[in-house]
């Protein structure tokens, strides 16, 4: 699931960043743990980190590629599309709020993800049951099934940033963002592949209950691995709890009020908002204006994921050269293109472009460019009330961000006009992020040209 200054500033800012972190984590383990077991356990962390999210991505493949084809296959109307693509996000920005409570009730944090993990994953189980329902209140469900799972996902969510940044040193964080990058990307491809041939021969709805329960079981694994963590530093706030109540919420600043924060979070919201505008009306586009089925949507999925599977190989380079918000900038501004590329597409074929384009482009801001801006730039102390706000920045977008698209479409306003109109939202985010980091840029410089004079 991510930047100011330019790329001296940030990459100097960055070792220092990392040379403190394992300093700290050196001097605390030196005396109990041996450095090669250290390393050891640190590596096989590294491992299933990357095994869970090829995992995760197989199974998310369905939601992610084939979801809004089911339910426009089941009658769904603009309007529940955008409920589909925004209401658990807004579920998830409420639910992260519990995360840092529901934690300090856990002697560790693995423990504390597995309830939530496991309810998070029924995010693809619960809509195979959706054709056993009414047909007048099948997009009813398919709406709740992937919100009910928001309530833990947010939980989860929290815990698990908190779990993954205390399982690696921080000297090896950007190069495993990149590593998961890829294997997700990959294994949303192969998923993507794999449940296209399966909807193409499997009779409707059969086809599709196979797909999410067989995306069920890719989940499962994929918890499995998480749940072979172990994490090297636990939070401090984490007590030994025998009787199992929470502890006493420590004393502590909002995250909000942390400069650097906030200027992660408008990144993360601005961001999220521009491109998530029109995600629910891509696919509403491609069906019911240019006619595609579930085998084209499977090769346009994989276009994307390929693309950004390239993209993650050169990302941290190129972080390391421009920094990340110089890099989600310019990302922003090629899923601006991809938008564009959709519009002016004549026919199907035409907008695999876009499909291209827009798989990079966001892979490099969002998966790997945003989440390195927060571990960046964010602190490693009180990791629970950075991950929840950081959450909830996520949450507020992605809820109002396709929304903006589906009202227009429910308002019979023209489907190439809000792809349109999605372009230039990712335009303006991509001059924003610029514009801000530019601006920070010169401040530096004025403030290290005066300290000079002073001296």
């Amino acid at each position: 699931m991510l930047h100011k200054g330019n790329g001296l500033h940030t990459n100097t800012h960055t070792l220092i960043f990392f040379r403190e972190k394992q300093e700290t984590e050196e001097s605390r383990h030196a005396m109990s743990v041996p450095v090669v077991e250290l390393e050891q356990t640190e590596h096989r962390n590294y491992t299933h980190l990357v095994y869970d999210i090829a995992w995760f991505g197989l199974a998310l493949a369905a939601t992610s590629r084939f979801l809004s084809v089911y339910a426009i296959r089941l009658g769904a109307t603009p309007v529940d599309l955008g409920w589909i693509a925004s209401l658990p996000a807004l579920v998830l920005m409420i639910s992260a709020s519990f995360g840092s409570r529901w934690l300090r009730r856990f002697k560790n944090t693995r423990d504390a993800m597995l309830l939530p993990g496991f309810g998070f994953r029924l995010l693809f189980l619960l809509p195979v049951f959706a054709p056993f329902m009414p047909p007048d209140i099948q997009p009813l469900w398919l709406i709740a099934s992937v919100t009910l799972p928001a309530i833990p996902q947010g939980i989860a969510g929290v815990i698990f940033i908190i779990a993954m940044r205390n399982s690696i040193f921080d000297k090896h964080i950007p190069t495993l963002l990149a590593r998961r990058a890829l294997a997700l990307n990959a294994a949303i491809g192969v998923g993507a592949l794999g449940f296209g041939f399966l909807l193409e021969q499997v009779v409707f709805p059969t086809n599709y209950q196979l797909m999410f329960l067989t995306a069920f079981a890719f989940a499962l694994v994929s918890m499995w691995h998480v749940n072979r963590l172990h994490i090297l530093t636990e939070p401090q706030h984490i007590p030994a709890a025998p009787n199992g109540e929470a502890a006493p919420e420590p004393q502590s600043t909002s995250a909000w009020r942390n400069r650097k924060f906030r200027r992660v979070a408008f990144v993360t919201a601005v961001i999220h908002l521009a491109f998530f505008a029109i995600v629910p009306i891509t696919p509403l586009y491609l069906v019911d204006k240019l006619g595609a089925d579930e085998g084209f949507m499977a090769l346009f999925g994989m276009l994307e994921l390929l693309s950004g599977a390239i993209v993650s190989l050169v990302a941290p380079r190129l972080i390391r050269r421009i920094g990340a918000e110089k890099l989600i900038a310019l990302a922003m501004g090629g899923t601006a293109v991809a938008a564009l590329a959709i519009a002016a597409a004549p026919s199907l074929p035409f907008t695999l472009i876009s499909a291209f384009l827009s798989g990079g482009s966001w892979t490099a801001a969002a998966s790997v460019g945003l989440w390195s801006l927060y571990m960046e730039r964010t602190p490693s102390e009180q990791p629970a009330k950075y991950s929840t706000a950081f959450h909830q920045a996520v949450g507020i977008s992605v809820f109002i961000g396709p929304m903006v698209g589906s009202l227009l479409a429910s308002h019979d306003v023209n489907l190439l006009l809000i792809i349109l109109l999605g372009a230039v939202l990712r335009i303006i985010a991509a001059a924003l992020i610029a514009y801000n980091q530019r601006r920070t840029t010169d401040y530096r410089s004025t403030s290290e040209q005066r300290a000079a004079q002073a001296v």
